[in-house]
């Protein structure tokens, strides 16, 4: 019987490391990919593998490696080779592969290439309340808040033709409500559902019984498009802050991370970008469009007791962990002092209103240079299977942020 391939995981040189041991091939390939997929998505960038007791690899098992590669290195991380035999580096020649890797003779070695080249200090740091922060100022002029609709109609179901509002998608860059897209009222009533929109691009997950996200990517500035929708808000403006987040316990709750955001800006109405990895969604959604037709029959609020299971999928455990969120909305830093209108905006259990999309899991950048073009790959080519209405105990393993700050 032959040698049994065995993967073993260690920590050397603050590097992961897979450490292999027996023939890498069709076989054991399955096994070194789940092991690399666990570390990218606990958020490893660096991944050491350790060839010192391999003794051959196939094709099939240089694959493995080579798809990993490419996905770290779409968000600036690397696999680093250590303890090639000299056949087995024979092999990575012959494919040529062994210019696609760093390679290096021991994992000391390889350690000290790393730390050499990671260690790159962020322009600012801070520590809130257990999540390390490295950020970047930008100059710019405060960005402007504005609302529409009417949220007080929600309740009772009371929407008509008359309430949808149209919005310029030239007019809006980022935004959050109760949308859809269409041209007549009678062919998208039944279409509205939970809203984002970051960059102009509109996510909407629309409140029918399979419900499946619907989406238009607006890349041109120049061509608009008109969204509809019954209540929600907007802003517009750039990013002041950039920064990256990572918590010493393994997770960062929206709520805390909301308030971090309000640490790193002083004023006083900020709207943000949050693009991260998910340990754990709590995120609600209706299930049917609040319009007057859908009026509960026994008269009463649709959040009352006897007709919120009917009209609100509430989460009673969270779900889509290791998924990509990208969420947008505002904070306030004291919703007691706030206006009437952003008030009225804010999520009853605090001074936020935040909408996410649910994407697929993938490994993301830390890197803060890269936050606009990450926001580009995950809202352009990832695939969205939710949007909803996130709850402040939705948990982040890390991830990146843009913070603007509005009048008003």
């Amino acid at each position: 019987m032959g040698h049994m391939f065995e993967c073993r995981e260690i920590e050397e040189f603050d590097v992961k490391w897979l450490c292999f041991e027996g023939r890498i091939d069709a076989t054991s390939a399955t096994e070194i990919e789940k092991s690399l997929n666990d570390l990218m998505l606990a958020g490893e960038r660096v991944i050491g593998a350790d060839f010192e007791n391999v003794n051959y690899i196939s094709s099939a098992g240089l694959r493995v490696f080579m798809r990993a590669q490419k996905q770290l290195g779409r968000v600036g991380g690397e696999i680093v080779l250590t303890a090639l035999s000299p056949s087995v580096l024979d092999i990575f020649k012959m494919t040529g592969l062994d210019q696609l890797f760093r390679i290096a003779e021991t994992r000391k070695e390889a350690g000290d290439v790393i730390g050499a080249t990671t260690e790159i200090a962020e322009t600012l740091s801070a520590e809130f309340n257990g999540i390390d922060i490295g950020y970047v100022k930008r100059e710019g002029v405060r960005g402007t808040f504005r609302i529409f609709g009417d949220q007080r109609k929600l309740n009772d179901a009371g929407y008509t033709d008359k309430d949808v509002v149209k919005i310029d998608s030239k007019k809006i860059i980022f935004g959050v409500g109760l949308g859809t897209l269409g041209d007549r009222y009678e062919h998208f009533r039944d279409h509205f559902g939970e809203t984002m929109i970051i960059n102009r691009n509109i996510f909407f997950y629309p409140a029918v019984k399979n419900p499946a996200v619907d989406f238009m990517l607006c890349t041109e500035e120049q061509s608009a498009i008109e969204y509809k929708f019954l209540h929600g808000f907007g802003f517009n403006g750039t990013f002041q802050y950039i920064l990256s987040f990572e918590s010493k316990k393994g997770f960062v709750e929206l709520v805390d991370l909301v308030k971090a955001l309000l640490q790193v800006s002083k004023t006083d109405l900020l709207g943000f970008v949050i693009l991260g990895e998910s340990k754990g969604v709590w995120g609600m959604h209706l299930k049917k469009v609040p319009i007057a037709e859908n009026r509960p029959e026994n008269g009463k609020p649709i959040f009352d007791r006897e007709n919120f299971s009917d009209w609100l999928n509430f989460p009673v455990e969270p779900t889509d962990v290791n998924h990509v969120v990208a969420c947008t909305g505002i904070a306030v830093r004291d919703k007691e002092r706030a206006s009437p209108d952003v008030k009225n905006v804010m999520a009853a259990e605090g001074g936020f209103h935040v909408h996410g999309g649910i994407f697929s899991k993938s490994p993301l950048s830390k890197k803060i240079d890269h936050f606009e073009g990450e926001l580009d790959r995950v809202l352009m080519e990832m695939e969205v299977y939710k949007v909803q209405h996130l709850l402040g105990k939705t948990r982040f393993g890390s991830g990146m942020a843009g913070i603007v700050e509005l009048e008003g």
